[in-house]
């Protein structure tokens, strides 16, 4: 069924539509942009356990997470590596101040508001939308970050739930009952999501 109506009852291209809508080249699941310095979170938080809050430093403050600028990258890479031919783009960064121009991974439209902060503050996973990163060469998008996706979230919100001390973990194991320890934490932090339209669109 959409809209009420039996897919059945539609016209062929009403369905191709439709399900072109739905593909990954539409919901940009697998998106992986080339980014200006090759950044393996499978080294960088995999192996070397970096917290994602060093590099997203606004993630508990802000509603973007923010993209790790020149400054950060260099208080690790002024000792490690710091002739590598991969930090090029990094040490003229610092040379000229400007940004690095990294590439979103996970983008939303611009008619959707996300507050990082305020899921971050509530226990929400980041693996619940980013996925594994620990394991990533490159980074890509896990998740189909649709309307039908956050509303499935915030209607039972309690599989992506984790201690606030957790949340950015990737080590974080639930044992047995994730959906179990979900509604203690749901109860324990007050958690309610909205589902109105003004949550998300304003």
């Amino acid at each position: 069924m959409f809209l009420g109506v039996g897919l059945g009852t539609l016209p062929a291209y009403a369905v191709g539509l439709l399900a072109y809508a739905a593909s990954p080249r539409t919901t940009e699941v697998g998106h992986m942009p080339a980014q200006p310095v090759p950044n393996s979170h499978a080294l960088h938080v995999g192996q070397l356990g970096i917290d994602c809050r060093f590099c997203h430093h606004a993630v508990e403050r802000a509603a973007h997470a923010a993209l790790p600028d020149a400054q950060s990258c260099q208080i690790c890479h002024q000792r490690v590596r710091s002739t590598s031919p991969k930090l090029e783009p990094l040490r003229r960064a610092l040379a000229t101040g400007q940004a690095l121009a990294w590439t979103r991974v996970n983008d939303l439209p611009d008619f959707v508001f996300f507050d990082h902060r305020a899921h971050v503050a509530r226990g929400v996973a980041c693996v619940s939308c980013h996925g594994a990163v620990d394991r990533m060469e490159q980074t890509w998008q896990t998740e189909v970050l649709s309307m039908s996706f956050c509303l499935a979230c915030h209607r039972r919100p309690e599989p992506a739930l984790r201690p606030l001390d957790r949340v950015t973990s990737p080590s974080y194991d639930a044992a047995a009952d994730p959906v179990g320890i979900g509604r203690e934490l749901r109860a324990r932090y007050g958690i309610q999501p909205s589902t109105d339209c003004s949550a998300c669109h304003r």
